[in-house]
């Protein structure tokens, strides 16, 4: 079997195509990347090095996609994945859609032309954002939460399902992913060729690049480590705001299992989560990371008003609670998450100690 690894250098990529390797031996992954996100150069002369065919190749390059040999399957993880792209002066939001989506057409045109399956890792953000924010949360005592009992269309305490209201808006990312998807989906059932979507939660590990937009587990450890100035925004600025945590190393399984699987017997659609059991809130992470490496006196109070009014509101597309269930992935394929939360926070912190200079790399 032949698999090409879409963004195989970032994080995600290279966790699953070592993974891959590891347990299907003889499958021969072929994997690109635009080396765009910092600190993604580093991982292509190791997995040269291990044998895996790397090309710097960008989804948006037509030409230099055809000049790839015929796989048979696509394992699509390239995205630029930040809540806040195609916002502002330092991010063009066409950009953005020519990566996200342009990009993944490219991919489902070879596809097409190679008769190969699609498996793309899509997002917890193409859940609706009106709809999340519109939950039954409460304020406990450092985290927000849903009542026990509580529950609605398609979601519960155990989280948002995949028939979850996923109406606009969900941000410039999250609808790029969302009509990667669709598109996804017809391509399949248009030019016969299986297509499985992944909506993953937060993915956490030693090696993530993360920044205060996109990886907060690792971007908060190592800030907290280094002693960087970190502060909490929004929803009263407690850090009360709760997601959950999943090491990319635990898709694999599910992943070689959709390699082997063309049918139509299974949704097309699962969300792959840490779900409530692998759930943290900003201040939990904060508590964690004081008692492992002590106090942070960078770490900002909230600032208040003469009332005691928190004067910074959340910003656009913050979310005070995603959690996502993955009964659909438990009860479909017999998934579940493998790597429990303190071993991928204890996991990056360890890194952060041997890498003190992390975060100056993918800064």
């Amino acid at each position: 079997m032949n698999i090409l690894i879409t963004g195989i250098c970032g994080f995600a990529g290279n966790v699953i195509a070592r993974g891959l390797a590891g347990l299907m031996p003889g499958v021969r992954i072929l994997g690109i990347d635009n080396l765009s996100r910092k600190g993604s150069e580093t991982n292509l002369q190791p997995l040269r090095g291990e044998g895996f065919e790397v090309s710097v190749i960008d989804v948006r390059d037509r030409a230099a996609l055809d000049d790839l040999p015929a796989t048979d399957w696509v394992i699509d993880c390239a995205a630029n994945p930040s809540i806040l792209a195609g916002l502002g002066a330092a991010s063009c939001s066409r950009d953005l859609l020519e990566q996200n989506l342009y990009g993944t057409v490219n991919l489902l045109e070879k596809c097409r032309e190679w008769k190969a399956g699609f498996i793309l890792l899509s997002t917890s953000r193409v859940y609706s954002i009106d709809a999340l924010r519109s939950l039954p949360l409460h304020n406990a005592a450092s985290r927000f939460e849903l009542p026990a009992t509580a529950h609605g269309a398609g979601w519960s305490e155990a989280g948002v399902k995949e028939d979850f209201s996923t109406a606009a808006p969900i941000s410039l990312y999250g609808s790029s992913k969302l009509c990667s998807e669709a598109l996804a989906l017809e391509y399949g059932s248009a030019f016969g060729f299986p297509v499985w979507i992944n909506r993953c939660g937060v993915l956490a590990g030693a090696g993530q690049f993360g920044k205060a937009d996109q990886g907060i587990f690792s971007y908060w450890i190592h800030s907290w480590k280094s002693h960087r100035p970190l502060r909490y925004i929004g929803f009263g600025e407690t850090g009360h705001q709760v997601r959950d945590c999943l090491h990319p190393r635990d898709l694999v399984l599910i992943l070689a299992q959709q390699l082997q699987e063309r049918g139509e017997g299974k949704p097309r659609i699962i969300n792959l989560s840490g779900g409530a059991g692998n759930s943290m809130s900003l201040a939990e992470l904060t508590t964690w990371c004081s008692r492992k490496f002590g106090p942070n006196p960078k770490l900002s109070a909230a600032t208040t008003t003469a009332t005691g009014k928190a004067m910074e509101s959340a910003r656009p597309y913050d979310l005070p609670w995603v959690i996502l269930d993955h009964a659909r992935a438990a009860r479909e394929w017999g998934w579940r998450p493998i790597t429990p939360l303190t071993d991928i926070l204890e996991e990056i912190a360890l890194h952060a100690e041997t890498h003190p200079a992390w975060l100056e790399l993918v800064a």
